[in-house]
C-alpha cells in the first residue's frame, strides 16, 4: 500500500440525518463503534478509548478538529506512548435517501514502524468498522 492517506468510501441506504447521528451521537456510537466515555462534535473536544488484538490495548488519544453538522466530522487520532498524529475525517454526502460515507485517515506515516500499525491494519479495521458495523447498525441489520 502507498504512503498516502487510506480512504474508503460506501454508500449507506440511509438519510445523512441517521448517519450524521450515528457518528456524533455518544449512546448510538457505542452501539457500532468504541466503547467512547464521552463525545461531543465540537471543535476542542477530546475523547479516548481503548482498543487493538489479543495482543495488546492500545489507548487511542483524540481531539475534535472539525464538525459541521451532517456534512462532515474530522479529529486526530494519536497512540499514548507512541511518537505520530493522524487524522480522521468523515465526509457525508447526500444521494437522494441515501448517504456516501468517505472517510479518510490521513497520517498513517508518523506512526511507528511496528506491524501493529501497518497500514493494512488500518484498511481492515476501517473496512469492518464501516463497511459492516456502521452499514448494518444505519441500515437496521441485527438492530
Amino acid at each position: 500500500m502507498s504512503d498516502g492517506p487510506f480512504i474508503i468510501e460506501r454508500i449507506f441506504n440511509a438519510p445523512v440525518s441517521t448517519v450524521w447521528k450515528a457518528i456524533t451521537d455518544n449512546a448510538e456510537m457505542k452501539k457500532w463503534y468504541f466503547n467512547i466515555a464521552d463525545f461531543k462534535p465540537e471543535i476542542g473536544f477530546e475523547f479516548n478509548f481503548a482498543a487493538g488484538d489479543s495482543k495488546k490495548t492500545y489507548v487511542h488519544l483524540c481531539k475534535v478538529t472539525g464538525a459541521i453538522p451532517e456534512k462532515k466530522l474530522s479529529y486526530t487520532w494519536r497512540y499514548e506512548g507512541y511518537e505520530g498524529n493522524s487524522e480522521v475525517i468523515f465526509e457525508l454526502f447526500p444521494e437522494g435517501d441515501k448517504t456516501k460515507l468517505v472517510l479518510t485517515h490521513a497520517g498513517l506515516e508518523t506512526f511507528p514502524s511496528d506491524p501493529s500499525f501497518a497500514k493494512e491494519n488500518f484498511a481492515k479495521g476501517w473496512a469492518h468498522i464501516i463497511g459492516a458495523s456502521l452499514k448494518n447498525f444505519v441500515e437496521g441489520v441485527n438492530a
